[in-house]
């Protein structure tokens, strides 16, 4: 991904900075601007990767979700855009005056990435993928390197000549981070790192990181923490000998002399104890949480209410189109996972059927298995719903590995048997060619625009076919003062005819089986009503 026709380190002009070595203080202006001319010698030489912006993020300019009608004030959105890099400006202090001047460090990254098979269109693909994700965890992209391999290294993932060239590109970059488009084993990240010199961390790290950025309910934080331990649990590893230390004098060969025992345990042994205590009290807590979301689960089943799941890839547009139809006000923003705890909102159909809208976390390409464990309590919503709806972004130059990506997390929750509606959303950002080709692999797919509203009534008129529709049919006399049950029967029933009388409301209606117990008593039996 480096451009060859860049110019070299060698041919870069040399900015030379005036030291002040008196004990007065040096100008505001010229530390500025020793630390600009800095971070622009250090990319000389190099093209920078986000040349391309990342595929996974919204680009285009008409993309800008602006339906502020239906999305609420947003205000959640500025807390989350507060900490963000200064552009130019480096993290590492050539004086120890600048540090007045020396931003909130946040990485400056370089991307690594090795394809074993497919074609090279997927692995940039999910090389752009890995970019948007590394900016929605706030992270500055400076370039990126893609390789195609039979398999991964073993030792350093890159290979040995790779390993180095990425070490060449840090240093002219001024980097202090590499992320790896894969799961790395914790030997190759050890072994990465003793190469290029700087942190070396993988996909499933951002990942993590992100969700325990916008994590905001106890639950929420609580399967984040959980899903982090299981991930950090294998890749304990210590600073020399410190994490090692056991035995002292004599009998631990060290020559120490007596009274230099240690307590018996190493420090990455007592680290592993604390991280399994720590998981098994975060197991805890959502267990006892889980009683809250099935009390509400249970209301809604009582009464029958159907329920309609909003899933698919992160950043499809799940929350915008919840907010479009609902107005619910969920956070919207042009990032990953920028929605993680479950909302749901009510909703009618045409013929006055009330249901229930759940928007779920989004997914993603090799999605950590650590956190379809943790968030399996959120997911519970997927598995009971009665009809899913599975919006795949129409502009995504990729959308079949969207649809297989979120359809093997459906399985993998038991939740594929469910109807599923699938919706191809930003469809104003579609050509009539892209709408021929996403026809052919969903024939039977609506095409939705959360932003311009185009398609809405048509999904609602969908998922009011696929709801369960009341089958029962009754003859009922209710007395007047049960004005409860004629209400029920408008939510989750179908009224048919009314007829007010001196004992009571006479209605013929369809029910649900669920709520035929509670009607048992006002049942006109054939006899009577002749």
């Amino acid at each position: 991904m480096n451009d060859p026709t860049a110019p070299s380190g060698n041919d870069a002009v040399e900015n030379t900075a005036v030291v002040n070595t008196g004990a007065e203080a040096p100008d505001a202006d010229d530390v500025v601007a020793r630390v600009l001319a800095s971070a622009d010698s250090k990319a000389a030489g190099y093209s920078l990767f986000r040349s391309g912006a990342a595929q996974a993020l919204q680009t285009h300019a008409s993309g800008e979700y602006d339906g502020s009608e239906h999305d609420g004030d947003q205000s959640e959105r500025a807390d989350r855009n507060a900490l963000r890099r200064v552009g130019g400006l480096s993290t590492e202090l050539e004086d120890v005056t600048e540090v007045e001047y020396r931003q909130l460090r946040l990485e400056n990254v370089v991307l690594v990435g090795v394809y074993t098979h497919g074609t090279v269109d997927d692995a940039e693909n999910s090389m752009r993928e890995l970019a948007a994700l590394a900016e929605t965890a706030g992270a500055t992209v400076l370039d990126g390197l893609l390789q195609r391999r039979a398999t991964p290294d073993p030792s350093t993932y890159l290979g040995k000549g790779k390993a180095q060239e990425v070490a060449d590109i840090v240093k002219a970059l001024g980097a202090d981070t590499v992320i790896a488009d894969t799961e790395l084993a914790p030997s190759q990240r050890r072994a990465l790192e003793d190469v290029v010199k700087v942190k070396v961390i993988d996909r499933t790290a951002v990942i993590l990181d992100i969700f325990s950025q916008h994590a905001k309910s106890r639950e929420g934080k609580a399967q984040v923490e959980l899903a982090q331990m299981a991930y950090m649990l294998p890749r304990l590893r210590g600073w020399g000998d410190s994490m090692s230390r056991q035995a002292g004098g004599q009998v631990g060969g060290t020559g120490a002399g007596m009274g230099s025992r240690g307590p018996g345990e190493t420090k990455i042994e007592l680290d592993r104890r604390r991280i399994h205590t720590r998981m098994s009290k975060l197991r805890k807590q959502m267990v006892e949480m889980k009683p809250a979301r099935e009390a509400k689960r249970a209301n809604r089943k009582r009464n029958a209410v159907p329920s309609v799941a909003i899933v698919g890839y992160t950043n499809a547009g799940k929350s915008s189109l919840l907010n479009r139809i609902t107005k619910a006000g969920v956070l919207v923003e042009n990032s990953l996972f920028a929605t993680l705890d479950a909302t749901v909102r009510k909703s009618t159909t045409a013929d006055g059927r009330l249901y229930t809208l759940t928007d779920t976390v989004g997914f993603v390409r090799n999605l950590p298995h650590q956190l379809v464990e943790a968030f399996r309590s959120t997911l519970e919503e997927v598995a009971d719903a009665d009809v899913i709806v599975h919006v795949v972004d129409g502009s995504h130059p990729d959308p079949v590995a969207q649809l297989a990506t979120v359809r093997d997390v459906i399985s993998e929750v038991g939740a594929r048997d469910i109807p599923e509606l699938v919706v191809f959303n930003k469809s104003d950002l579609i050509s009539d060619d892209d709408r021929l080709v996403l026809r052919g692999l969903e024939p039977k797919a609506t095409f939705v625009s959360a932003r311009t509203g185009e398609g809405i009534d048509t999904v609602l008129a969908a998922v009011a076919l696929l709801l369960p529709t009341p089958q029962i049919e009754l003859d009922l006399l209710i007395p007047y003062d049960r004005g409860d049950l004629i209400a029920v029967l408008h939510d989750v029933g179908r009224i048919e005819t009314t007829e007010y009388i001196e004992t009571g409301t006479h209605v013929t209606a369809f029910v649900t089986p669920e709520i035929e117990p509670q009607f048992a008593p006002f049942v006109i039996l054939p006899t009577l009503s002749a």
